[in-house]
């Protein structure tokens, strides 16, 4: 099928061998290669597409972004287009990584922005905890050393993500966590970070400081850190924290309590001062790699006992494997030198009884003929 992405088409959808709309006309393929499926999603600033390389041969899916400003008055507009743009410019160089989607083209065509990225063949966070329900530990331990390399790339390149959140993580096919959706991000170099701006990002997650139009790095570590305990409780972030008394209550709402380590961790990445939450995507990998994740303990395989051996032994080898174990035990002297090696160790009986009672089963089993 082939989607027209003419807005006011009455009836977009089109036989995949056409090149244009059977309803209004417009053209369906894009500069020529690129051509819509279906709608996926749509937010404040444009629409999204999954589409297909037409101009490869084997026809890769990839994903349109369409700016379409749905706020009104030119203010509002004009900045929906500086941050269209800025996204495109950004995911040029952040693309690099590979854990955030290629930019593959922008360009306009009948007077709309468009861009075309990298499609993650995946399940959000958010789908992946309505299916299969709350976090462990060891996959929030997991989860923030795949991620926290991923903000360090984009803070060092002066790029403020500004709506980190479960339906903006996602989980490809190769179990890789992608971080999608830089519309909203903003740049930080210059004067950017000391001048009040429009404040963008997910209510849920977003910081105090953000709220207010003052997004710094560290509010994309409050951001991880609320996404973090919205998947350990499975509740939004506004259900966990006490508005009343100003404090986090998300440890009350989970299954099993964290490691000390971990909820510390935790509770400086959501500190709602600004200054005393983690700075660096860097602090918290430094604090993350001096704990230990929790591990279950190791499964001891007990393997069954051999069972005896009728060998017969002279007087002489039980006197001295008899005196071997007296050794071992009860500090008694070396035992007489035997060219034949040693066997290895015996693992001490629990006490002293224990030891008697060994002793007596191996009279008893050789004789009373060590005279």
């Amino acid at each position: 099928m082939s989607y027209c992405l003419n807005s006011h088409c009455t009836q977009p959808e089109n036989p995949d061998d056409v090149k244009f709309c059977l309803s209004c006309g417009s053209k369906l393929l894009l500069k020529d290669r690129y051509r819509a499926i279906k709608p996926i999603g749509q937010g404040g600033f444009g629409k999204t597409f999954l589409a297909v390389d037409e101009d490869k041969p084997s026809k890769p899916p990839c994903v349109i972004k369409q700016f379409y400003p749905q706020a009104q008055g030119t203010n509002t507009v004009q900045k929906a287009v500086e941050l269209f743009t800025l996204e495109a410019v950004q995911l040029d160089d952040l693309g690099q990584h590979p854990q955030i989607p290629a930019l593959l083209a922008y360009f306009t065509q009948d007077d709309r922005q468009y861009l075309v990225q990298e499609f993650i063949d995946g399940q959000n966070l958010a789908e992946e905890l309505a299916q299969k329900g709350a976090f462990s530990e060891a996959q929030i331990w997991q989860l923030l050393h795949d991620l926290l390399p991923v903000l360090q790339f984009c803070h060092a390149r002066g790029v403020i993500h500004r709506d980190i959140k479960p339906e903006n993580i996602l989980r490809d096919s190769h179990y890789k966590l992608v971080v999608v959706d830089f519309g909203a991000s903003k740049s930080a170099t210059g004067t950017a970070l000391n001048r009040t701006g429009t404040s963008i990002g997910t209510p849920e997650y977003v910081a105090p400081e953000q709220i207010r139009g003052r997004a710094i790095f560290a509010s994309d570590i409050y951001s991880l850190g609320a996404t973090c305990i919205h998947l350990l409780t499975g509740r939004s972030p506004f259900d966990s924290y006490d508005i009343n008394n100003d404090t986090w209550i998300w440890q009350q709402q989970l299954q099993t309590p964290l490691s000390p380590g971990l909820n510390r961790i935790l509770e400086k990445m959501l500190v709602s001062i600004p200054v005393r939450r983690y700075q660096t995507a860097d602090d918290v990998l430094n604090d993350l790699n001096q704990q230990s994740p929790v591990v279950p303990p190791p499964v001891t395989i007990v393997k069954p006992k051999a069972p005896p051996t009728t060998v017969s032994k002279s007087p002489s080898e039980f006197d001295l494997e008899l005196e071997e174990v007296k050794s071992q035990f009860l500090g008694g002297g070396k035992p007489q030198a035997n060219p034949v090696q040693s066997p290895k160790p015996i693992s001490p009986p629990a006490n002293q009884s224990a030891l008697d009672q060994e002793l007596e089963e191996l009279k008893a089993k050789y004789g009373n003929n060590n005279g």
